[in-house]
């Protein structure tokens, strides 16, 4: 019978078995199922994933766990929500587990539509769960971003009416990339949930050296947080989310989930666990998202392409004085990017990839 090693080194693994400090999932390529119409060498910018993939000590546990995938894993959940209350110096009662932020923004929504009513958010941000808001009967309130591309909090403070339910902030923010200043979020929230439940999307709050605001959540009720492991930990496709609220609202949350905390599967909680401990693997990523960054927003300068400071793993910026089509270029060098977010000053968004990758974007833009 083949060992261990030799198991592993055929799924390509083995070299992480042998050495996990050497970190090969930063030399090799990381395999995904692309669209048919795309192939091997298209360049993915367009959906700020991490494009290291998942860290080495992640990707071992999951393929040690795929036998385990006929048992619910009970353990390896209550595991999973210790870890992540230790993670944010919470007790397990202020978090529940979700697959991806996103069905955490939705079991919010649930929570918010309870009583019918509107929302505010700002204007852009991000709204892949605006959709089902307004089939539960939510009416949205937009609130134009500040001329430097932040959440204006205190007119999204005025923009609540009687009938608000919930306040959305994105921080950092999904497209802009801009964050809210600590100090002043905070003051909001505290004044915000007063009337509304304020709910914060920290999707990318680990690729910043900004603090979570999660300590909030043992003194205000009207307070959700939702944070992902698709971001820094480069579990995207895995769905792996979480919310951390207040214990009563907790409750109020797991209440409208027909099996709370059961959405993940067993391979998905084996990689977050392991990922959690992982913590040379961030530090790289980081290091590496904050070069690339760097490196992209000197050469679009010099291309005429106006950025806005990024505290994330994307871009936001502005084609009003670049002269080429800029998605014709792309397109002609099979880069994926997004779109146009505003029409004046032609605002569009690109994911931070891998220093070679941003290198291949700037040449075919030069």
């Amino acid at each position: 019978m083949e060992n261990r090693r030799t198991w592993l080194k055929k799924i390509g693994l083995g070299t992480l078995g042998l050495g996990m400090s050497q970190y090969p999932s930063f030399a090799q390529p990381i395999t995904r199922d692309y669209p048919k119409n795309l192939d091997t060498n298209t360049i993915f910018l367009n959906a700020n994933e991490n494009p290291y993939g998942p860290s080495p000590l992640a990707r071992v546990a999951m393929a040690e766990s795929v036998n385990l995938s006929n048992r619910y894993g009970w353990s390896t959940t209550s595991k999973l929500v210790v870890e992540l209350a230790k993670k944010n110096n919470l007790s397990k009662d202020h978090i529940t587990l979700d697959a991806g932020s996103t069905k955490i923004l939705n079991l919010a929504l649930l929570y918010t539509a309870l009583k019918k009513g509107s929302f505010v958010m700002a204007d852009n941000t991000f709204d892949f769960w605006t959709s089902p808001a307004k089939a539960l009967g939510l009416r949205e309130i937009k609130v134009p971003l500040t001329s430097d591309k932040k959440h204006d909090l205190k007119a999204m403070l005025n923009a609540i009416e009687p009938d608000t339910r919930m306040i959305y902030v994105c921080n950092p923010n999904n497209p802009t990339g801009t964050i809210c200043e600590r100090n002043a979020l905070i003051s909001f929230i505290e004044e915000a949930s007063k009337k509304v439940l304020v709910l914060v999307d920290e999707a990318y709050i680990d690729l910043t050296k900004e603090e979570s605001i999660s300590p909030l959540v043992q003194r205000t009720k009207n307070l959700i947080i939702a944070r992902t492991f698709s971001k820094m930990h480069g579990l995207a496709g895995a769905r792996i989310g979480y919310a951390l609220a207040h214990e009563a609202t907790i409750k109020q949350l797991k209440s409208l989930q027909s099996w709370s905390n059961g959405s993940l599967s067993v391979v998905s909680k084996a990689a977050a666990l392991a990922s959690l401990k992982d913590t040379p693997f961030h530090k790289k990523v980081y290091d590496l998202n904050d070069a690339a960054r760097a490196y992209t927003i000197e050469q679009f300068e010099r291309l005429n392409i106006k950025c806005i400071p990024s505290h994330s793993n994307f871009l936001y910026f502005s084609l009003a004085n670049y002269e080429k089509d800029f998605f014709e270029q792309l397109e002609e060098h099979d880069i994926l990017g997004t779109r146009i977010y505003e029409n004046d000053g032609q605002w569009s968004r690109i994911t931070i990839g891998t220093i070679d990758e941003m290198k291949t974007l700037v040449k075919a833009l030069s």
